[in-house]
């Protein structure tokens, strides 16, 4: 009987441990596979983004001629600036490659650099316009066609009628090559520019202010209100009140609630009633900050009801207040968790875009912002934009802006875990 019973509990505990390394596997086969995907992922978004670092220049020599340009050395900076410099960039292009008569070659030609050339040239001579009469060498931006080129996204073996260079333009191209007239920089107008229709002329500047400036208005808005609207249900609210349990459900729900609603809300509110600004950082940290109050509040909640009552009652006991105890013992110890919600929380509004998209966020913005109600775009809504256009150098470029979106988030998630290892306590 004793046989049977232990011969039992062995194929039951077979069984067991059997299941137990079932579901370690099954654990580790999870594992495995959501970082292969993430690998992926990031193997996908830094071979297409990385290249977008950098773009072809081209080598011209151009001569600063006083009467090509219409402007002499002592002519008004208003004057200056509209000189004729496409005149003089179209003189060196044709330089390049002497003996183009062709008209349809010579369009082509001259759409071997950016349009962008001359608003370089433009700004070397405002500079200083003691260079006019002079000849001068200038790298200027290839035309985008040429840099998809250049960074091997276009075979040259394919026939003229597949690809959008011609077989006379990569004659040019090895031409230029063999004279050292073309060479790949680090691609600074990305991260000194607006947006742009011209991709190579396209640069995050416009959309990373616009970011800045929603963000900070954000934070600024969010980290109080939700605070504050935490410490009071926590810590000062009556409890089994029906007005306080009806604030308390609703915040639950409202961190569920898609993020577009809040869009739409914005629309209705800020826009339609209040008439405020439309596209402008100031509406969009409204937006962005009702959408993370449930989560900053939710965390803030978590954090002080994880402070240990004999906090308060060690302050009580000696004569501080109610009000005292709260905000001069039980918020500094909680404040590691409130500071890591109200981060993740920022995380998570950064990385938004449909409730922009519902107050006009997604407008074309060429001009940096310089206030809180100028125009603005924000990098998730640039990013959507550069998705959704047909040239295949925005390609590279939206890859590019979301490393720089994927690098700003990881830096607050490790902002996040640095307070929170910094201040933690254990009780």
């Amino acid at each position: 009987m004793s046989t049977t019973i232990t011969e039992k509990v062995r194929a039951g505990l077979s069984k067991r441990y059997a299941r137990e390394k079932r579901f370690r596997a099954y654990g580790l086969i999870s594992i495995s596979l959501s970082l292969m995907f993430l690998v992926l992922l990031m193997f996908n978004i830094f071979s297409k983004g990385l290249p977008a670092f950098t773009s072809t220049y081209i080598k011209l020599d151009v001569t600063l001629d006083a009467q090509t340009l219409g402007v002499t050395p002592a002519s008004t900076p208003e004057q200056l600036r509209v000189a004729n410099y496409s005149g003089v960039i179209q003189a060196g292009v044709q330089n390049l490659v002497p003996g183009v008569e062709d008209r349809k070659q010579k369009k082509a030609l001259k759409s071997l650099v950016s349009g962008d050339a001359q608003y370089d040239l433009q700004r070397m001579v405002v500079a200083d316009p003691k260079l006019i009469g002079s000849n001068q060498t200038v790298w200027v931006l290839a035309d985008d066609d040429i840099d998809m080129f250049q960074k091997g996204y276009v075979d040259r073996n394919a026939p003229e009628a597949d690809r959008r260079i011609k077989d006379f333009q990569l004659v040019w191209l090895d031409k230029l090559e063999a004279e050292n007239r073309i060479e790949r920089k680090f691609n600074t107008t990305f991260f000194t520019r607006g947006d742009s229709r011209e991709p190579e002329q396209a640069g995050i500047l416009s959309a990373l202010m616009g970011s800045v400036y929603t963000m900070s208005l954000t934070l600024l808005f969010a980290f109080p209100l939700g605070v504050m609207a935490a410490i009071y249900l926590e810590e000062f609210a009556p409890k089994n009140n029906f007005f306080v349990d009806f604030i308390e459900v609703n915040i639950n729900n409202l961190a569920a609630v898609p993020s577009i609603i809040f869009g739409l809300l914005g629309l209705a509110i800020f826009i339609q009633v209040f008439g405020m600004p439309r596209s402008s950082p100031l509406i969009g940290s409204f937006v962005l900050t009702l959408m993370i109050l449930p989560t900053i509040i939710i965390a803030s909640r978590a954090a002080l009801k994880s402070v240990p009552p004999s906090i308060r009652e060690a302050a009580l006991g000696v004569g501080a207040s109610k009000t005292q105890s709260v905000f001069h013992h039980v918020v500094p110890l909680a404040m590691p968790g409130i500071l890591t919600g109200t981060i993740i929380g920022m995380a998570h509004a950064v990385g938004e875009s449909a409730p922009l998209l519902m107050i006009g966020m997604v407008a074309f913005i060429v001009d940096v912002p310089h206030g809180i109600t100028d125009p603005a775009t924000i990098l998730p809504v640039q990013i959507y934009l550069w998705a959704d256009s047909p040239e295949r150098a925005f390609t590279e470029r939206t890859s590019a802006a979301i490393i720089i979106l994927l690098a700003f988030m990881i830096t607050m998630n490790l902002l996040a875990i640095v307070l929170r290892k910094q201040f933690e306590r254990r009780w």
